[in-house]
């Protein structure tokens, strides 16, 4: 996403001035980011930082890396309780359910290095003045939250949150409740949130997919409908061959950072000239 919105930037389109930035589990990690540091310069220490050893992503290890097979079977195991799920509240509950069953840091030991790593990654703890809106699911109700600078939670603890859960790690506690990646609350790219404006880009690095039964309409494709039937202009952009191949077979192996990234800057880069009309 940092390589797509960098090229974007080279191409003459900057996205970082949108009226509204929604971020959504990884991409609340980038949403927050365009808020406080360039493009450029997010996609230079991206290329510049130290190569990663193969396997890791963000969860729950002191270094924040999930080994592949434990990426792999939280896939398996959350992909059995969405088709268990009668409708996507059911599915929130179980999810969340599942989630407070895995909790074991009753300390707060993993949260204390979660946080830590997710402030690390962040221009600072508090919203910027930009309207920024970061997804997560409360874990014990099952219900869709969104965080923004009204909610009285730390910017960090958003996003903290957004990205708990959703390949292994235990939700994420905020005073007393939990919560889980937000990519559950309806999609990764949660762009119903969007209605109402007159442009909506969306970025979106799984293609739009979801895990969901499609009658449920959870999917990219639905929620940009329903945002033309309400007035938008709707552009998507997709990861295209080259981003594909550059993320690899497990998603959350941060070797892979430094290739996406180029592979996102080139894709950027490339569409910003037919996007420039659309966006300007």
């Amino acid at each position: 996403m940092i390589g797509v919105i960098a090229g974007l930037l080279e191409g003459g389109l900057d996205a970082t001035t949108a009226d509204l930035l929604i971020g959504t589990s990884a991409g609340a990690t980038a949403a927050a980011q365009i808020t406080g540091a360039s493009p450029t310069q997010l996609l230079a220490d991206i290329l510049s930082a130290a190569p990663a050893q193969p396997t890791g992503g963000a969860g729950s290890g002191g270094n924040g890396r999930i080994p592949p097979a434990s990426a792999s079977d939280n896939m398996r195991r959350t992909g059995e309780i969405i088709a268990a799920s009668s409708d996507p509240a059911d599915m929130r509950r179980r999810l969340g359910a599942a989630s407070l069953e895995m909790d074991a840091d009753p300390e707060g030991s993993w949260k204390s290095r979660w946080r830590s790593i997710v402030a690390g990654r962040l221009p600072g703890p508090h919203w910027p003045h930009q309207d920024v809106l970061i997804t997560a699911v409360d874990a014990g109700t099952g219900d869709p939250v969104v965080f923004d600078r009204d909610s009285g939670v730390d910017m960090v603890d958003a996003v903290a949150a957004s990205t708990s859960f959703g390949f292994g790690a235990p939700p994420y506690r905020i005073g007393g409740g939990w919560y889980i990646d937000g990519g559950y609350r309806r999609s990764s790219e949660n762009a119903d949130l969007a209605a109402g404006y007159g442009r909506v880009l969306v970025l979106s690095p799984l293609g739009g997919r979801s895990r969901a039964s499609l009658a449920w309409g959870m999917d990219l494709a639905t929620q940009v409908a329903e945002l033309r039937a309400g007035g938008s202009r709707v552009e998507t952009i997709l990861p295209d061959a080259a981003s594909v191949d550059a993320f690899g077979s497990n998603m959350m192996d941060l070797a892979t950072r430094p290739p996406a990234a180029r592979a996102g800057y080139d894709q950027g880069k490339a569409l910003a000239g037919q996007l420039r009309e659309f966006w300007n």
